[in-house]
C-alpha cells in the first residue's frame, strides 16, 4: 500500500488499536484477533518485548494488515521499525527529527502533541496525523472540538482515555480517528485467549465510530441548509 492508501485506510476505519502487552506471544494473538475482527490496523509499541521482530513477522505474514510502530523516541528506533515493515510511526510527544525521517522514508508520521504550539509545529513539519495525547485528561472531546477551530484541515487522532463512549464523542467532535488500548484489548481477554471478547469489543468500537460519523454528517447538513 502507498502512503496515501495507508492514510485513507486509517481515516476510513477510524480506529488505531495500540498493543502494549507483556509478551511477544500476547502481542501476536492480539494483532491477529483484531485483524480478524475487522480492524486491519495495529500499532505495536516499543514497550512490547521483541517489538521490532513482531512488526516484521506481522508485516510479512499479513500483507493486508497495516502495522505501525508506537512509542518511538529516536530516529534509530524508527529506522529499525521501518526496515521491519512498519507503515506508520507514532510517538507520545513531538520529535521533529522522527517526523522528518518518517516522511523521507515515505511512511506515515503520527507524532504526539498537546498544545496549539505543538500542533502547529507538527503540522508545518508535514505530519500525516497528529495524535492528541493524553486527550481525556485535558478536556476530552471538547478539547478536540476547540482545536478543530484553528486547525480545520488537521487529521487528529484522539488518544489517552478512549473507551466506547468517548470514542463516539471524539469522532463527533472532529477527530479523524481514535487510538485505543486496553479498552479494546483487555489483558484478561489476551491472557485467556478469549478472541470472542476482543471481537465483540471491536464490533462495538467500529459501530460507535460509524454512528458518530453519521451523527456528525447530519449536524453539518443541517448547518448548511
Amino acid at each position: 500500500m502507498t502512503r496515501d492508501e495507508v492514510r485513507a485506510r486509517i481515516v476510513e476505519i477510524g480506529i488505531v488499536p495500540s498493543i502494549r502487552l507483556q509478551s511477544a506471544e500476547d502481542a501476536r494473538f492480539a494483532a491477529e484477533t483484531i485483524a480478524r475482527a475487522g480492524i486491519p490496523i495495529v500499532e505495536v509499541t516499543m514497550t512490547v518485548p521483541q517489538a521490532v521482530s513482531i512488526i516484521e513477522e506481522l508485516a510479512g505474514r499479513m500483507p493486508d494488515l497495516i502495522v505501525g510502530a508506537g512509542t518511538i523516541f529516536s530516529v534509530e528506533t524508527a529506522h529499525r521499525c521501518v526496515d521491519a515493515g512498519a507503515r506508520f510511526i507514532t510517538s507520545p510527544g513531538l520529535d521533529l527529527k522522527v517526523v522528518a525521517f518518517a516522511l523521507k522514508a515515505d511512511i506515515l508520521a503520527v507524532p504526539g502533541a498537546l498544545t496549539p504550539t505543538e500542533v502547529t509545529a507538527a503540522w508545518q513539519a508535514g505530519a500525516d496525523f497528529i495524535k492528541i495525547f493524553p486527550c481525556v485528561q485535558v478536556g476530552g472531546a471538547s478539547y478536540i472540538q476547540a482545536l478543530k477551530g484553528p486547525f480545520p484541515d488537521v487529521l487528529f487522532v484522539a488518544a489517552g482515555g478512549v473507551n466506547q463512549q468517548t470514542a463516539s464523542e471524539f469522532i463527533t467532535a472532529g477527530a479523524a480517528a481514535v487510538g485505543v488500548g486496553a479498552e479494546l484489548i483487555p489483558k484478561k481477554a489476551v491472557q485467556h485467549r478469549d478472541d470472542h471478547w476482543i471481537t465483540e469489543l471491536a464490533r462495538r468500537f467500529l459501530h460507535s465510530v460509524q454512528d458518530a460519523r453519521g451523527n456528525r454528517n447530519d449536524v453539518v447538513d443541517r448547518r448548511e441548509r
